[in-house]
């Protein structure tokens, strides 16, 4: 774990670095329960495009956002790196699809600055600032913006509906 801390140790934030598109964001760790690799996601009809679809999490429905999308970057193939960050949001566990998770650093929030008004195609409701540290910049990501109230209702939909039992087979013939 990185220290990137001021002489006068300020107030720390402790923070989960991610890559997306070769830019680096961080999350607040305080926000993520648990990091997974990619499992078997299953597709939702009429979901959200960034919505890749659902994973059973230890018998939970989690709905999986794909950061990529939801940012309009372009798709890019699951590898080794990719990740899955879970976190709860408005009382909804869901998962944020990574292009790779890269450490749990400790930041002063001293070196934190609001963010610029034009950012890396990211828009800005969605940052809580940027991080200047030694050797690169770091952009705190609130993922409780990423998606507005009427997308995550979409979200939980999604959820909702891969959760919903499959109508019984004599019932519908009925």
């Amino acid at each position: 774990m990185q220290d990137h801390t001021a002489q006068h140790q300020g107030d720390l934030l402790q923070l989960v670095s991610f890559v997306i598109q070769n830019e680096e964001f961080g999350v607040d760790i305080l926000k993520v329960q648990e990091i997974i690799r990619p499992m078997d996601i299953t597709r939702v009809p009429n979901a959200p495009t960034f919505v890749e679809g659902v994973i059973n999490l230890r018998g939970r429905i989690v709905p999986i956002v794909d950061l990529r999308t939801r940012f309009g970057l372009p798709p890019r193939e699951q590898d080794k790196d990719t990740r899955i960050v879970v976190v709860e949001l408005h009382e909804q566990v869901t998962g944020f699809m990574m292009d790779a998770v890269k450490e749990v650093i400790r930041v002063d929030k001293d070196v934190i600055e609001p963010p610029p008004e034009l950012a890396i195609g990211v828009d800005t409701e969605y940052l809580k600032g940027v991080a200047k540290l030694d050797d690169r910049l770091l952009i705190l990501l609130d993922l409780e913006e990423v998606l507005s109230d009427d997308e995550l209702h979409a979200v939980t939909a999604a959820a909702d509906t891969a959760e919903a039992p499959a109508p019984d087979a004599a019932a519908v013939a009925a």
